[in-house]
């Protein structure tokens, strides 16, 4: 599946949710995003129709979502996608789509966090959502909550492409922060449960802070240092330690250094998506990179503190 093979439209939408869904075929449709793997539309005020369209691998990751979301959203204390039906494959269109609730607000790469309470906001969340996950808890796509050192080929890849591009000028400081947190002792306690993939353009504003958090397809079970690497990239100026300061239980040293690698991977990800519109996507996303810069300024002022 690409972008060009099947056209999703308003009326695609509504005939499917005709043939699986007719109760809810009535209500308004109308779109909502293109997401990196999905398109999002509204249906009606309170709900939303999520279908892949970028990414095979989206399919599982919207079944993986209507599995756990609705067990680990009544904890969370953020509004999150929970989904309500699953559309199963037809010839209309021959993948699995879903409905969940609609989350207002804003993506935080287009509105930022402003205010000093984002930092609470952040922690409170994943405070909540860090609990033990049970042994058959997903696998994180990409080793996202695994050894951070397994990453490295995947640093180096990303840095080395930034570089080439003219989009990070100091990489030996860079590479610095990425090395120290590499070498960081592993993580020793349970699996806890993760999003996975806490970049800016999943997680909503409103009046300066956190309302919502979306897009769980990376949901797994592993080191919560690889979301506590996102208040880098997440939380506005001097915010950071009043967040690990929020966190419970309070981060030791070692998971700390290991966010801040996930904090540079993520960033520098950030950056090629945003600037050079990598990795097979059609175009770049202009609202990615800032936030990215500015969590490797952050990351690179504070190397060894």
């Amino acid at each position: 599946m690409t972008y060009t093979e099947i056209e999703i439209t308003a009326e695609l939408v509504r005939d499917l949710l005709h043939d699986q869904h007719p109760d809810l075929a009535d209500r308004p449709v109308r779109l909502g995003a293109r997401g990196w793997d999905n398109q999002l539309w509204r249906l009606g005020d309170d709900l939303a129709v999520r279908l892949p369209w970028a990414t095979h691998s989206a399919d599982a990751l919207l079944r993986k979502e209507h599995t756990w979301l609705p067990v680990l959203a009544p904890r969370l204390p953020l509004p999150v996608p929970v989904p309500q039906r699953l559309g199963e494959p037809s010839e209309r269109f021959p993948r699995p789509w879903i409905v969940t609730t609609w989350v207002p607000g804003s993506p935080a790469d287009r509105t930022p966090a402003t205010a000093a309470e984002a930092a609470g906001v952040l922690a409170s969340f994943l405070t909540d959502l860090h609990q033990p996950a049970p042994d058959h808890a997903p696998v994180g796509n990409f080793g996202r909550g695994g050894p951070l050192a397994d990453r490295a080929g995947q640093f180096a890849e990303r840095l080395a492409s930034a570089v080439e591009l003219g989009l990070v000028h100091d990489p030996d400081a860079v590479r610095a922060v990425w090395e120290d947190a590499a070498t960081a002792p592993a993580w020793t306690g349970p699996a806890l449960w993760l999003h996975g993939d806490l970049h800016p353009a999943n997680v909503l504003t409103a009046d300066g802070t956190f309302c919502g958090v979306i897009d769980f397809g990376d949901l797994c079970a592993g080191d919560p240092a690889c979301d506590l690497g996102a208040c880098w990239v997440l939380l506005p100026e001097g915010s950071v330690d009043r967040f690990h300061r929020a966190y419970r239980p309070a981060p030791d040293a070692a998971t700390l250094r290991r966010a801040r690698g996930w904090a540079v991977l993520q960033a520098l990800s950030c950056i090629l998506i945003g600037e050079a519109g990598v990795h097979g996507r059609p175009g770049g996303k202009r609202t990615w990179g800032p936030p990215a810069h500015a969590a490797l300024r952050r990351l690179v002022a504070t190397a060894g503190h």
